[in-house]
């Protein structure tokens, strides 16, 4: 009888540990002083300090399909920063400093090179918040994952005072909607999207001049994040909503009081050229657009109108692009 080892099941642990040695340089590029464990225990072990009355906030995430778009290209390295950018904004939107993050990458074929850009995309977006890159997962799964297939989640730990939690309570009628730009599709609508055009090299590699680049490269661009430009206005911030998943028509209403509702003035925005090649395509009613995709906004902040000035003057960028209001019988969202 032949003798059975988990390399010809298709798990090499020859394979995991080689990846877990390239991976461990980058995340060591991360840790902050509180880091007490180091890179490869068994647990972060996180010294927590500095807070009077500290509150966690976390957030869960993955980079859905989007990583399809990244095999087909064998390109690897943006969507670590998609996936860092995509959970510090979900806890930005609470007034949260990132603290520690975690990944879990699953695949069927265990190649450290590909895992080792993941993470150095991972290990960049986590230093450019200071946010260290604590621990992770790294699982080869045969039958589960076929071919290039591979799937990317994030785990977030931050923190923020108690008297400073944003959670969109003190919004009010006649505040303002500030809205600040995404840098394209971000990690929401991969789905609809290969639906229309497809992942073949031909349809991802074709150039268009709309976009000023290749299909590919558009979808690829990655997720923006906004902690930096945010902190230190986040005294003057009484609402904000990250626009992923269900876009402006689904997030804004989980930071806004019972009986209020939000006005858009979608000219007050640029939408980018690539929700536009994406509806033409689709045959997509503006309705889904909105409902899918972020439409070129990626933030949005609400405030009072005597702190416009001071958001908006700090950041260029930024457009006024709506008005909060009673809502009386009007869906939680218009826009017009």
């Amino acid at each position: 009888m032949t003798k059975q080892t988990y390399a010809n099941a298709g798990v090499s642990i020859d394979a995991s540990d080689r990846a877990t040695k390239l991976i461990g340089k980058h995340a060591r590029t991360t840790l902050r002083p509180e880091v007490l464990s180091g890179v490869g225990f068994f647990g972060g072990l996180y010294e927590f300090k500095g807070y009077k009355e500290p509150v966690l906030v976390s957030s869960v995430d993955g980079v859905g399909t989007k990583t399809r778009i990244a095999c087909a290209l064998g390109k690897y390295d943006t969507v670590g920063i998609d996936i860092v950018s995509h959970c510090v904004n979900d806890i930005l939107a609470g007034g949260a400093e990132p603290l520690f993050f975690l990944d879990y990458i699953g695949m069927g074929k265990m190649v450290p090179e590909k895992v080792e850009s993941i993470v150095k995309g991972l290990a960049k977006a986590c230093r450019d918040v200071g946010c260290a890159l604590i621990g992770g997962e790294t699982a080869e799964m045969p039958g589960i994952y076929t071919g290039e297939d591979f799937d990317l989640v994030g785990f977030i730990i931050g923190v923020v005072e108690k008297s400073k939690i944003i959670i969109g309570e003190t919004i009010e009628a006649g505040d303002a909607i500030i809205g600040l730009p995404s840098s394209g599709l971000h990690t929401n609508g991969y789905s609809l999207v290969r639906q229309i055009f497809g992942t073949t090299p031909s349809a991802l590699n074709s150039y268009y001049p709309e976009l000023g680049r290749t299909l590919g490269q558009e979808l690829l661009e990655p997720h923006r994040c906004y902690f930096n430009q945010l902190k230190s206005l986040l005294p003057y911030v009484r609402g904000l909503a990250h626009i992923t998943q269900g876009g402006l028509t689904g997030n804004v209403p989980r930071v806004l009081p019972k009986g209020l509702m939000a006005q858009f003035n979608s000219k007050a925005w640029e939408t980018p050229p690539i929700f536009q090649l994406i509806q033409q395509r689709g045959n997509i009613d503006r309705k889904e657009m909105y409902r899918v995709f972020n439409m070129g906004i990626g933030m949005v902040v609400i405030c009072a109108p005597e702190d416009v000035g001071k958001i908006t003057q700090a950041l260029p960028e930024a457009r006024i692009i709506g008005e909060v209001a009673e809502r009386g019988k009007k869906a939680r969202v218009v826009i017009t």
